[in-house]
């Protein structure tokens, strides 16, 4: 039984889409690694050969404020009065070779499992999406209200608030 030093729920619900790919922020990894992001930065621009484009950007002002926005953060000071960086999941798997304590070289190994079960969750949800439309136009139009609800069904519904109080 593999043992998780972090849950993976935990890594992926930080795994974000910012410019077409999934990132994770420099502030979040940091926590995740147990160091400061100032010193997770300082060994990144240490090794800033490593770490091309499409492995790190840093997010723009208006990237920013689209975290706190979409209440991904509380507020812009969450981020330290800097714009943070965003480690694609190439970008990630680099970082194991600049950050070398033993917490962190487990972690990384959590987090690229985390990127590999998002791929399957998100993978089966297309094949079943793709497997849906191609049984609906096999089979004529009365059994459009199954499709219709399985289709539902595939949603996620939102989380509803509890109200306070009876």
């Amino acid at each position: 039984m593999e043992n998780h030093i972090i849950p993976i729920e935990s890594i992926a619900k930080r795994i974000l889409v910012f410019r077409g790919v999934k990132i994770m922020l420099s502030t979040d990894l940091a926590e995740l690694y147990n160091v400061e992001t100032r010193a997770l930065n300082q060994a990144v621009k240490r090794n800033i050969e490593r770490f091309p484009e499409d492995f790190m950007f840093m997010l723009t002002e208006n990237e920013a404020d689209m975290l706190v926005s979409q209440n991904v953060i509380p507020h812009k000071k969450y981020l330290g009065g800097h714009l943070p960086y965003a480690f694609t999941e190439q970008g990630v798997a680099m970082l194991s070779s600049v950050l070398k304590s033993k917490r962190a070289i487990q972690v990384n190994i959590e987090i690229m499992r985390a990127f590999v079960k998002l791929k399957e969750i998100l993978s089966t949800h297309k094949d079943l999406a793709k497997k849906l439309n191609e049984m609906e136009n096999k089979y004529d139009s009365q059994f459009k209200i199954v499709f219709d609800a399985i289709r539902e069904l595939m949603i996620h519904p939102e989380k509803t608030k509890r109200k306070i109080g009876f």
